[in-house]
């Protein structure tokens, strides 16, 4: 029950108590600033991402969106020995990826699932692991097609309730799906990770605000990771 207990609105929460008692709090170490820690939240979902799609060194990894748990997957993917590829819609976010580590970074312009995928593999062949990040329809079909034979494929981004997807693809190239949601004792791994030096989660801080301007912080949209500074 531990291992579960993000799903735990799904189920009977008469159970909460006695479950939430045994998650704990993760004590920051001293060289960890509070707005790291602040930042583990979003990592700790991409950790339960890799934990999920069975990370393991040396593979190929394909990151489908550069948004936060994008980019979060992307570093845990790379401290984890993992080359990475990673997809979005927007230039901006992509020029960050690559400043913060992609192997390589792809543009995505077409709607089209199964010719996306194919401009992917031309830039960095099949992936062993995909980490689907967005939940557009399209961006699920690419990921699903670049994934090899045998592969993993996670899904962590949530749009719509129901979208199409090649099923004939997974079914015939043996494909394991993995469902997303949240994390579970995720935290320490994550925490670890930024203590250690292996993430940099600042770099993920695009905006800074003081407490006086918060609603601008809000009205930030392009940004990908907003500080309001309440000290300030």
């Amino acid at each position: 029950m531990e291992r579960f207990y993000q799903l735990l609105q799904f189920m009977d929460l008469s159970v909460t108590t006695s479950v939430t008692k045994q998650c704990g709090a993760s004590k920051l170490p001293e060289h960890v600033s509070l707005e790291e820690g602040a930042l583990l939240e979003p990592l700790a979902v991409a950790v339960q991402v890799c934990k999920r799609g069975k990370l393991s060194l040396g593979i190929k990894v394909l990151v489908c969106g550069a948004g936060s748990i994008g980019l979060n997957s992307m570093m845990v993917a790379k401290a984890g020995g993992a080359s990475v590829t990673i997809t979005d819609i927007s230039e901006s976010r992509l020029a960050k990826a690559k400043e913060m580590g992609a192997d390589a970074i792809f543009h995505v312009t077409s709607q089209y699932s199964r010719e996306t995928a194919d401009k992917i593999m031309k830039l960095s062949g099949f992936s062993d692991l995909t980490i689907e990040c967005t939940g557009v329809e399209s961006s699920v079909g690419a990921g699903i097609w670049a994934t090899k034979p045998g592969g993993s494929y996670t899904q962590v981004g949530y749009g719509n309730a129901e979208v199409n997807f090649p099923i004939v693809a997974v079914g015939i190239r043996e494909i394991d799906i993995y469902g997303v949601f949240r994390y579970a004792n995720c935290y320490p791994l994550a925490l670890s990770l930024v203590a250690s030096g292996a993430v940099d989660v600042k770099s993920l801080v695009t905006h800074r605000f003081p407490l006086k301007e918060a609603i601008k912080a809000f009205e930030a949209g392009t940004g990908i990771k907003v500080i309001i500074e309440c000290d300030k």
